[in-house]
């Protein structure tokens, strides 16, 4: 056992009531298991987000605008790739991109209901024109594209309708609560609503989830998921003179039980948990716990089932026409989705998963040009800006550094490759390549090169595979056993070494006995 720190917190989190003291330790059952802890969190300290994004120059805060990030050239460089590799996503499965507003009048979200849920924590503002009028800075997208649907008359034909929205979000977060990209004031998500029938909602939600296991796949992250039930503020669940609502009831039931099956149906039953009263106050979720590289668990994507939002925007949609009968109208059913969620905490998630070292197709650094002298400048500026306007993340360094120094500051700042060039490469129109991990690939024609390193971005093969035709895998124990190869060869040079060290002393051992034996006589 180990006490860690002795703190003050409010008596269940909220503020209106006692302040008590609380004593932070850990336990584990031996020595072992202690150990291996104590290996991890300084693992992620080392690896803190805020720590390295100032260290590879990615973002950083300013007390002028508390808990909204700056992302410098190299952070934006991820953060885009982040959006077009979503956006790529989106054109495959079908989902269509749409452009809201930033502020709105408090009759939006009085109507939305998080007027009355989340006005703490909303950006809020009169206009000094017209008196009694408030607006706020938009916390969710939601509202927006419900304006979207109900602007124009929607068929049955046109669901499901796949809203998805990089707009800018503000969040009023306490002050104290602000933590580098994890918890801030200014954010953008991937977030997407599906509007669709109630005959479509499993196969929307099978969709999302599938969506979401394939993008998580990517980033080589694992998952688990939970059914999140309605809260105790639930919306609908009691009438205007607060007597129970059978219909609002009936509903959350109807929602909680279509997200039971989609999960049973997805993972298999009893792989997934239930998380009692966590929904959220319009309808029930799948929260999808993610696992980085240090096995922590995060909170990014959700899968959520509206029947409220519905309801209170008076959504409605032309169902198809029963025989005998004219045009019926039904209500749908809104899916509010996100795949990584705000892309700020994504992207810190991502630093502390990857330690700073970006994949290729990721990686704000992707390759270093060095020149072996001041006289191949030329040719290594002519390479940096054909493959800048590929779309590569390249750099030169045409400094006065030795060769040695320039490759070492390469390494040192995470770039993927260094490619050498000298006066063969020039006669050749080549490069000869080094890897982050200083494998010597060798000498590869600039055509070549292209090649492959469109393929490494646009299929995110890892970093050490040498010839991005190979299997992954197939390549990575080749890898591991050409390193083991070079620690046995050097393990055998250093025996060697030794050996003939010890002969040396012996011999001059034996010498000095000789001289004092002569001596002697």
């Amino acid at each position: 056992m180990e006490l860690k720190q002795a703190t003050t917190a409010y008596w269940l989190g909220s503020d209106k009531n006692d302040s008590l003291q609380r004593v932070q330790g850990i336990s584990f059952p031996d020595k072992k298991l202690m150990s291996e802890h104590k290996k991890m969190v300084k693992l992620a300290e080392e690896n803190d987000h805020r720590k390295k994004g100032l260290e590879q120059d990615l973002f950083f805060f300013h007390p002028l605008s508390p808990g909204c990030g700056f992302w410098t050239p190299h952070g934006a460089r991820i953060f885009n790739t982040l959006l077009a590799y979503i956006r790529a996503e989106y054109v495959k499965r079908g989902y269509s991109e749409v452009v809201t507003p930033n502020i709105f009048n408090s009759d939006l979200w009085k109507t939305s209901g998080h007027w009355e849920h989340y006005r703490d924590d909303m950006f809020t503002f009169t206009d000094g024109e017209e008196e009694g009028q408030t607006f706020a800075l938009k916390p969710m997208n939601c509202p927006g594209h419900c304006l979207i649907f109900g602007n124009r008359v929607r068929s049955y034909r046109d669901l499901p309708m796949r809203l998805a929205d990089f707009g800018v979000l503000h969040r009023n977060e306490a002050s104290g609560a602000l933590t580098g990209l994890t918890r801030v004031r200014r954010f953008q998500q991937d977030d997407a609503h599906i509007f669709c029938r109630q005959d479509q909602v499993k196969s929307e939600v099978l969709g999302a989830l599938n969506f979401m296991k394939s993008v998580y796949d990517t980033f080589g992250m694992t998952f688990k998921l939970e059914r999140s039930t309605r809260p105790k503020k639930a919306c609908g669940l009691v009438d205007d003179e607060g007597n129970p609502d059978p219909e609002g009831i009936a509903l959350w039931d109807q929602a909680e039980a279509a997200l039971a099956d989609a999960l049973d149906e997805f993972i298999g039953k009893g792989n997934w948990r239930d998380n009692p009263g966590d929904g959220a106050f319009y309808g029930p979720k799948i929260d999808i716990k993610v696992f980085d590289a240090l096995r922590r668990k995060h909170q990014c994507a959700t899968v959520q089932l509206d029947f409220q939002l519905p309801i209170r925007f008076k959504l409605r949609y032309t169902a198809k026409a029963k025989d005998g009968e004219g045009d019926n109208f039904e209500r749908p059913v809104i899916i509010h989705r996100a795949m990584l969620g705000s892309i700020e905490r994504f992207t810190a998630i991502l630093t502390e998963h990857y330690g700073g070292k970006w994949p290729f197709w990721i990686s704000p650094r992707q390759a270093m040009i060095v020149p072996v002298a001041a006289a191949f400048n030329a040719y290594g500026e002519s390479l940096r800006e054909r493959l800048h306007l590929l779309g590569f993340a390249v750099a030169l360094d045409d400094s006065s550094k030795t060769l040695n120094k320039k490759l070492l500051l390469a390494r040192k700042e995470q770039y993927n490759f260094v490619l050498i060039v000298g006066e063969t490469e020039e006669q050749n129109n080549s490069v000869n390549i080094r890897t982050r991990k200083n494998t010597r690939v060798g000498e590869v024609s600039v055509e070549d090169l292209i090649e492959r390193f469109n393929k490494y971005r646009d299929e995110k093969l890892a970093d050490d595979i040498v010839d991005p035709d190979q299997d992954d895998s197939d390549a990575k124990a080749a890898f591991k056993a050409k390193q083991e190869a070079k620690k046995a060869e050097l393990k055998a040079k250093q025996k060697a070494a030794a050996e003939e060290k010890r002969k040396k002393r012996e011999e001059e051992r034996r010498a000095r006995e000789l001289q004092k034996e002569e001596a002697q006589n």
